[in-house]
């Protein structure tokens, strides 16, 4: 028993010894101290790559310069004169002469009634009035002959005053349907209605051949709007309106319409109404601005975004936003320190555009770094490598040949032509 134990061991020895051989002797064979050692190196690079570096950054400094002082508000247009069209008369609507939506000129014809009742009507008046004056010469013609009469007592004093009564009454009676006949001319000039203002005509509420009645409680039959000039109703915080009080009258005061809030402005007005009372309820106050419109860019019920330019600010401090970073304690920038990256917190006034104006914070020293790096933290080693984004210069003008100038500068620009 203890022979094959034996003969057994000596057979495993015999095997392990040939795999061994076998396996050292391969050509793809590699030492395990090799291939240990080459990811060891491979491990040590990697936590190489992944100590604290330098970081390459662009910085900027404060611009000074003169930037608008303006609100932002959403605002909705309004027409300045609305016109409910409505008949003056009874009677069949015979013609319609506009289309829908047309501009139409103060005075135009807009529709016509049918007319001939009120032919008749004039007619008759014209007749009365005609029967009246041949009554009154006649009466006046006795009463003229009677007074010589009189006077010689050839007549009673009774007969003459019948004959001049009689006179009056129908001077009285001619009197009265005259106004009678103009009344009548005054009906037949409402069978044409004509545009009380220029403007823009919206859908047609009753088609021709309808009979249409006169007085305010039905439908109008159209309604016109002015689009030129035209409102735009604002309504701003109450902590704005010494500020548009004070700005008011002044010849920098203008109100700039655009279609969204950052897009280009559509139009430039003024403000011509401040409400009379703030709303409690909301805490605002209504603004009104006048806008000529020339080419219709505004329309009635549309809502925009508005900026009130109240004033220019010379000498702010102003930074491109991509300086500005949001912190838990508020907003603040990068600045560089014995080149080292270091927070300073700062107060934003406003953003025009593109740029930030800062209104505490920065002595204007400072060198800011303008384009913050992911992995940029507090007491990362900077390296600068100068203004413009691709990193080097060359003869002051970046790669493609456009001008060195910081963004600042170039936003600012662009914000003082607006």
């Amino acid at each position: 028993m203890r022979l094959f134990w034996k003969i057994s061991l000596v057979i495993c020895v015999l095997a392990a010894g040939a795999g061994l051989y076998w396996w050292t002797t391969q050509p793809n064979a590699k030492p395990i101290e090799a291939a240990s050692g080459k990811v060891a190196k491979a491990a040590g690079k990697g936590a190489a790559k992944r100590g604290g570096g330098t970081v390459s950054v662009r910085t900027v400094n404060v611009t000074r310069q003169a930037m608008p002082v303006v609100i932002d508000a959403v605002g909705t247009v309004e027409a300045e004169h609305s016109v409910a069209v409505r008949p003056q008369v009874n009677g069949v609507l015979e013609s319609v002469m506009f289309k829908e939506g047309d501009r139409v000129k103060q005075g135009q014809p807009l529709f016509r009634i049918d007319p001939r009742s009120m032919q008749a009507a004039v007619e008759q008046a014209r007749a009365t009035v005609a029967r009246d004056q041949a009554q009154l010469v006649q009466a006046q013609a006795q009463e003229a002959r009677l007074r010589p009469l009189i006077e010689k007592d050839y007549i009673t004093r009774q007969e003459y005053d019948v004959a001049a009564t009689q006179a009056k009454a129908l001077d009285a009676t001619a009197t009265s349907n005259q106004a009678v006949l103009q009344q009548a001319l005054l009906q037949l000039s409402y069978a044409q209605i004509t545009a009380p203002i220029s403007g823009r005509t919206g859908s047609l509420s009753v088609k021709a051949g309808n009979l249409v009645a006169a007085g305010t409680g039905g439908i109008p039959l159209v309604v016109i709007n002015s689009t030129q000039p035209i409102l735009v109703s604002l309504s701003v915080p109450q902590r704005y309106l010494d500020d548009v009080r004070r700005a008011w009258n002044t010849p920098e005061l203008k109100v700039e319409i655009s279609a969204n809030p950052g897009a280009p402005a559509v139009a430039t007005g003024a403000l011509v109404f401040i409400d009379n009372a703030v709303n409690p309820q909301t805490g605002t106050i209504v603004l009104k601005a006048r806008v000529k419109n020339e080419k219709e860019e505004l329309w009635p019920g549309q809502f925009v975004a508005a900026r009130i330019i109240l004033r220019i600010e010379k000498d702010a401090f102003v930074l491109p936003e991509g300086a500005v970073q949001p912190g838990q304690d508020g907003p603040f920038v990068y600045v560089v320190r014995d080149g080292k990256a270091q927070i300073q917190n700062v107060v934003i006034d406003r953003q025009i555009a593109e740029l930030v104006v800062i209104s505490k914070g920065l002595t204007g020293s400072e060198e800011i770094i303008a384009e913050v790096p992911p992995t940029l933290t507090v007491g990362t080693e900077v390296s600068v490598r100068g203004p413009g984004r691709e990193g080097g210069t060359d003869g002051g003008k970046r790669k493609g040949g456009k001008s060195n100038e910081s963004p600042a500068k170039e936003a600012a620009g662009k914000a003082a032509k607006s």
